[in-house]
């Protein structure tokens, strides 16, 4: 785990996306971006849309990538970008621990969504992403967009075919899905991204609960696991593009423009390839074994993420007014009935 994590800090210098980068034009604008995810990971979540961005930017701007811990660990990445050492980040709120009343929504909470197409229509028709660009100019931030991942499943070494199964589970997740999880016995653990694989191997985990099946395959987590929960805690993660508010001010109209349409095909891309990628790996994947919690089991988990609204509603009143759009939203879902609710 040492060596690992020397090794990183000693890639931290050389940028993500190549070794050969050509000679730029003195008046190129230079910005780094470091992304939440990985070297695999990144290569669907945001490296396609800053290939695109480069490329139509040419010598007028380069965005240099780096993935998680390059540069910073995943949780300083939002001071970094305040400060300036980073120009732009890609993440959930939570990880980087945002300074915002709206960093617990973040990433995975709990039963906000059912799925991916559930993210955009929160930000965009009921009034989450007016609420996150001002919190984030209150902090010296640009949110620029919003966008969804894959839902939050547990990937783990023994079968869990319980609630019972989940007692003293060491488990990679989120801040908040872990505050969550407790609950029911699950041990959180906070560890570098590039170690996961490693923990798993050496017992340090029982298991990760950070993404869906897609990523447990792309990543490597289904090489070291053997089971797949098919219950979920959320639909899709949401997770955004920020940018030092100084350095996005600096920008002319038309890059701000550009760099807003780039983050907007990467969220178009993870729309299909998780979606697409989350059943045919649940029906084609040979590596891990699916297991299921009975539904009449499982209600005990949503019935609890009721009274966790509740809990983080009472915090501040910004919170509360983001978790009545949340049970609005799942109400009028519901209401609309299939294919929007099934149940």
């Amino acid at each position: 785990m040492t060596s690992r994590r020397k090794f990183l800090k000693g890639a931290a210098a050389v940028p993500a996306a190549g070794l050969a980068a050509p000679a730029l034009a003195q008046s190129t604008i230079t910005w780094r971006m470091q992304t939440y995810a990985g070297a695999a990971l990144a290569e669907h979540v945001v490296k396609p849309a800053i290939d695109m961005f480069n490329k139509i930017a040419g010598d007028r701007m380069q965005i240099e990538l780096f993935y998680a811990d390059q540069l910073v660990p995943t949780s300083e990445l939002f001071r970094a970008m305040q400060r300036g050492t980073i120009d732009a980040v890609q993440s959930d709120d939570d990880s980087m621990a945002s300074p915002t009343e709206v960093t617990v929504f973040g990433g995975y909470f709990p039963f906000g969504s059912r799925y991916s197409l559930d993210v955009p229509v929160l930000f965009n028709q009921y009034g989450l992403d007016e609420i996150w660009k001002a919190e984030y100019e209150k902090v010296g931030v640009k949110h620029i967009s919003a966008g969804s991942w894959d839902p939050c499943h547990f990937a783990t070494k023994d079968p869990i075919n319980s609630l019972a199964d989940l007692e003293g589970k060491r488990v990679f997740t989120f801040p908040t899905a872990g505050r969550f999880l407790s609950q029911f016995g699950v041990v959180p653990v906070t560890l570098p991204w590039e170690d996961i694989e490693v923990a798993v191997q050496t017992g340090e985990l029982d298991g990760i609960a950070w993404s869906g099946i897609t990523e447990d395959y792309t990543v490597g987590w289904a090489d070291v696991t053997n089971y797949f929960l098919t219950n979920n805690i959320s639909g899709a993660w949401i997770g955004h593009f920020f940018a030092n508010m100084g350095r996005w001010e600096e920008l002319p109209e038309d890059l701000k423009a550009l760099l807003t349409v780039c983050m907007e095909q990467s969220h178009y891309y993870r729309q299909w390839w998780y979606w697409g990628g989350e059943a045919s790996l649940r029906v084609n994947g040979d590596k891990m074994k699916l297991t299921t919690i009975p539904d009449a089991e499982w209600q005990q988990v949503e019935d609890a993420a009721v009274k966790f609204w509740d809990e983080i509603a009472a915090e501040s009143e910004t919170k509360a007014k983001v978790v009545e759009i949340f049970r609005q939203y799942n109400a009028d879902m519901a209401k609309a009935g299939r294919p929007y609710r099934y149940s």
